[in-house]
């Protein structure tokens, strides 16, 4: 049972996520919150598995509340479920000891697969917060990545690189699915080889190493070449 708190400003935000979540067999609610600080205190009383925490809230910022409660309660996992993935809040999020960075346009399924995953200790992130954290790490080690003794890692098939190349570039499982003319489902087992041949836990962390070794290139514009 996944223990929840979840902490937004807006009234419906969270009357929706109330009926949304309590469907869920496996998951507890065990209140709301409207602010920061009051997400504080309520955390010490209840000490939840997990917070599904707002960004910009009166009095104490989503962030700020993040912070104080990674300090005091370090295996209370917190995901910020936010309108906004702009720079600033993604690095100052992460960096506050969120394990994961939604937006709210996210799906049901999204957000509940989320939840679990997080509460699995993996880190989960919407694909444009990825694609920002792997051109941040590409912009820190310009130059310094390992020179790679192949194009690709001799693990992964043609189309399992065709799959990271996207997720380099940001790309959601749909979108994955529209480029390769591929369904969602082949997209997740793909994923999931994926992570297991890199020995990698999620997306992010398969970005990442894909860039520092050199295989794969962010940018704007999805590429692959192979079917």
């Amino acid at each position: 049972m996944i223990r929840l708190l979840i902490v937004d400003d807006h009234q419906l935000m969270r009357d929706g996520l109330v009926r949304l979540l309590s469907l869920e067999p496996e998951i507890e609610l065990l209140g709301t919150a409207c602010d920061g600080a009051e997400a504080v205190r309520m955390v010490a009383e209840h000490q939840p598995d997990l917070v599904l925490m707002d960004i910009r809230m009166p009095e104490k910022s989503g962030i700020q509340a993040t912070r104080e409660i990674k300090a005091q309660y370090p295996n209370v996992k917190v995901i910020l479920l936010t309108m906004h993935d702009e720079d600033d809040y993604v690095f100052e999020g992460m960096g506050a000891g969120a394990s994961g960075y939604l937006l709210k346009d996210s799906s049901r399924d999204e957000l509940i697969s989320s939840i679990h995953r997080v509460h699995a200790g993996q880190v989960e992130m919407t694909p444009s917060v990825t694609r920002k954290i792997v051109q941040e790490f590409a912009t820190l080690h310009q130059g310094k990545r390992e020179k790679p003794q192949t194009a690709s890692p001799e693990e992964l098939s043609r189309r399992e690189m065709d799959v990271l190349n996207l997720v380099v570039k940001g790309c959601s499982n749909r979108q994955i699915a529209q480029q390769l003319y591929i369904d969602e489902t082949t997209v997740k087992t793909h994923l999931h080889r994926i992570f297991e041949k890199l020995n990698v836990r999620d997306r992010t962390q398969a970005a990442i190493l894909a860039m520092q070794k050199g295989w794969c290139q962010p940018s704007n514009t999805p590429a692959f070449t192979r079917q």
